[in-house]
């Protein structure tokens, strides 16, 4: 085979590198055009990176299904974006996001005086000589630490106490199958996540606020409770609360709001309970959601916190985010982020599942990052 002169071959062997660079030049694909107009002109960081940030959550196939994406920035929504087939005016499903209203509310009852922290949480058959539940306080329960016998998230699912409490033979007096648990460990000595424990103390609250404890006189006091001291001063107007049977709000997993007041709650978080220069529950409380408790460093009170977990995994993003982040979480990747010292809230509603969530929380990372303190 005849040989190619050196002056054909040195520019040969150019030609794929000259391909590679001439690849390299065209920079990221072109933004989809809803992407862009989905982040405001002057969203308070560059434009088009928060806007592939949020298109990245839509667009990765291993995030699962984004339903809508809200990123607000000192009170401003910054970006905004929904999935075919939802809007501003869907309401969306909380799940655990319950939890912290739930928080929020008892957090107001005790301002009230009608509970006590550190007193025994006043379950009537836990009071009982001998009944060793009766030392149980408000606050390791808050905490998650109450020692009741519980398993969340089991295999096979009906085994769960959540889904037996919610869906099975405790659906109909969720409060009752709760309380009813054995203790597992000594009050607060242990960390044990569970949504039952949100719905004894959405019992609690039930039972102060309400004279007669009929289901209806208990399902009318606690909404026309979160209506008048939370939902409307926070301009929380589309916030739809569920009850059990028995007139127990399922507070551990049943308010239904659209992604705007998701974000507006997430706001009223980062301003530690103060709308419009009025305080509406005492700052103080809001400052011991977002405190670590004494047995997992990545859980306050109804809050999950961006720490280094105390066991496992860690549910948010500690090497990469703020320390003071924390957030509302619900099964299937629901997030109400809230970064104070960033003066930001982030919303991702969706549908993936919860073995999965790893994408969708370094994606949320990813738009949190666009965000530094000042």
């Amino acid at each position: 085979m005849p040989r190619l002169p050196l002056s054909l071959i040195a520019p040969l062997a150019l030609v794929p590198a000259l391909a590679a660079c001439s690849a390299a030049d065209k920079g990221p694909a072109p933004l989809a055009p809803e992407a862009l107009a989905a982040v405001a002109e002057n969203p308070d960081a560059p434009r088009e990176k928060l806007a592939r940030a949020v298109d990245a959550l839509f667009s990765d196939e291993a995030a699962g299904e984004t339903r809508a994406v809200i990123v607000m920035h000192e009170g401003r929504i910054v970006a905004e974006r929904y999935a075919p087939g939802y809007h501003e005016n869907t309401r969306f499903v909380s799940w655990s996001m319950a939890k912290t209203v739930t928080g929020v509310m008892i957090g107001m009852l005790v301002s009230d005086g009608r509970l006590r922290l550190n007193e025994s949480a006043p379950v009537p058959q836990w009071q009982r000589p001998g009944d060793p539940r009766g030392e149980i306080t408000l606050k390791q329960l808050l905490q998650m630490r109450s020692g009741l016998r519980h398993v969340e998230a089991g295999d096979p699912p009906y085994d769960s106490d959540e889904v037996r409490m919610l869906f099975l033979d405790g659906r109909d007096d969720m409060a009752r199958y709760a309380e009813d648990q054995p203790l597992a460990h000594e009050p607060g000595s242990t960390f044990q996540y569970s949504t039952a424990t949100s719905v004894i103390l959405a019992d609690l609250a039930a039972r102060v606020l309400s004279p007669q404890q009929d289901p209806e006189s208990r399902r009318h006091a606690v909404a026309d409770y979160l209506r008048t001291r939370l939902f409307e001063p926070v301009g929380l107007r589309s916030m739809l609360p569920e009850f059990d049977a028995a007139g127990t709000l399922v507070g551990g997993s049943l308010i239904h709001a659209t992604a705007r007041d998701w974000a507006t709650f997430g706001e009223f978080l980062r301003n530690k309970g103060a709308v419009r220069g009025a305080q509406i529950i005492p700052r103080q409380w809001i400052e011991f959601m977002a405190r670590p408790s004494p047995r997992e460093a990545e859980y306050g009170a109804q809050l999950w916190l961006n720490r280094t977990p105390t066991q496992g995994r860690p549910s948010l993003f500690p090497t990469r985010g703020p320390r003071d982040l924390f957030a509302a979480e619900g099964h299937l990747g629901q997030y109400v982020l809230v970064s104070p010292s960033r003066r930001l809230v982030v919303v991702r509603l969706g549908k993936t599942e919860d073995s999965k969530l790893r994408p969708v929380v370094d994606r949320l990372a990813d738009v949190v990052a666009l965000y530094g303190a000042r």
